[in-house]
């Protein structure tokens, strides 16, 4: 691990942790949230101070630059996005810096309740004498995938300020929206001009991953029949009650996300809003396969039509729209990019390990649509929730390899 990195990846991290920059599913714009923007503005400014090239804020909300080679080799792209989760608070982010951690139980200054515990989380316990970063309690940190923003910056500013490294084209690209399965634009592929890729989105050191979840997303909209209810007898139809049944009717001690792992897929409602007149169920779809993905998608179009018919005054209408795909999909046929980073891990010593993601990354997209995309490690853990942490030395041994990828491309 460069020791040199540290101290840029710990300030970095924390300047972007504080900027609030949530996605939101249910917004049609893109970028989904204009707060997105400001960290993408940022971005945009840092990537000209460190004297990257054609920096890019492009109409669909991402940022591109060019760091120049200087010899001949592929072009490699790098890629972390900016939003962080809808599922858990990210407003007023507060992270704090633990150093020369411990080893015992972290609690947190604006939640006492909240507890760390190395005893439940068996990698935070490696982790004694590292500089970790938590947020204060209340919210999540946004390492994910803030963590991966900070090393690719990290990584291109080390690039241009040592032009002795030898290194071919790098094409570097910050995200929107990938929380929500948006954040590759149809034109990005384009736009990226990359020979292959690779994200900065994993955890655990060692992890290069080819293998994800393929993903849809459900919109269940139920219409009932809407009267003053002192009045109702034999006309009201409540959407709630219907809306209530069809997750009933659903996998309760299979097929969740908390009855599943490994390899087993999953249907997880995400979101339930309405009122007796009308209700909008949101799901997503999970599994490793193709025709695994298909059939929960169907079962919960057949369970929207069951309940259908126990009230034919009501509409149930069920809308299922592709997300992403397994990348291995498509890197099984080459998977150069893979060994490329693996070579790279050995390099510095670190055994890679390939686990398949029960989760998605721009890269699942980006390889379906023709730039061949695994994952890479950051060092974050426990994401989405407030007890999300991450080291700053697993962080600079990921910039360690973002520039062991770029120097190893540039040999063949």
């Amino acid at each position: 691990m460069s020791s040199q990195f540290p101290p840029e990846l710990e300030a970095r991290l924390t300047r972007y942790a504080a900027i609030d920059s949530q996605s939101d599913a249910l917004s049609p714009s893109s970028p989904s949230t204009e707060i997105q923007l400001d960290m993408m503005r940022l971005l945009e400014k840092e990537l000209t101070e460190i004297g990257a090239s054609d920096v890019t804020l492009t109409e669909y909300g991402a940022v591109l630059a060019t760091i120049p080679g200087n010899t001949e080799g592929p072009t490699v792209g790098f890629l972390a996005h900016v939003d962080t989760a809808p599922q858990f608070n990210a407003t007023g982010v507060k992270p704090r810096v633990i150093k020369g951690y411990n080893g015992g139980e972290i609690t947190f200054p604006d939640n006492p309740n909240l507890v760390l515990s190395p005893e439940e989380f068996p990698y935070l316990a490696d982790k004694q004498g590292h500089d970790l970063i938590t947020a204060s309690g209340t919210t999540l940190l946004g390492a994910d995938d803030k963590a991966g923003v900070a090393i690719i910056m990290t990584a291109m500013r080390h690039l241009l300020e040592n032009p002795e490294i030898p290194h071919g084209p790098i094409r570097v690209a910050f995200t929107p929206d990938e929380e929500i399965g948006r954040g590759v634009d149809a034109r990005l592929p384009k736009d990226l001009g990359a020979d292959f890729a690779y994200t900065f989105d994993g955890g655990k050191v060692g992890e290069i991953e080819y293998e994800t979840f393929s993903a849809d997303g459900a919109q269940v909209t139920v219409t009932g029949v809407s009267i003053h209810p002192g009045f109702a007898t034999g006309k009201l139809v409540n959407a709630i009650h219907l809306a209530s049944k069809i997750v009933e009717m659903l996998p309760q001690a299979t097929m969740t996300p908390e009855t599943t792992s490994g390899r087993e897929g999953f249907i997880h409602a995400t979101d339930m809003v309405g009122g007796s007149s009308e209700m909008k169920l949101t799901f997503i779809i999970r599994d490793f396969e193709r025709d695994g993905l298909a059939a929960k998608g169907a079962l919960l179009k057949q369970v929207c039509v069951a309940v259908a018919a126990t009230e034919p005054r009501a509409k149930i209408t069920c809308e299922i729209t592709p997300q992403y795909r397994n990348m291995y999909y498509w890197l099984e046929e080459d998977m150069t990019p893979v060994d490329l980073a693996r070579d790279a891990s050995r390099a510095l010593g670190i055994e890679p390990v390939s686990v398949p993601i029960r989760g998605g990354t721009d890269g699942s997209r980006l390889t379906e649509m023709g730039v061949p995309c695994p994952n890479l490690f950051t060092g974050m853990q426990n994401i989405h929730g407030p007890l999300e942490w991450i080291s700053v030395q697993d962080m600079a041994v990921a910039t360690d390899l973002c520039l062991q990828i770029a120097q190893k491309a540039a040999k063949g």
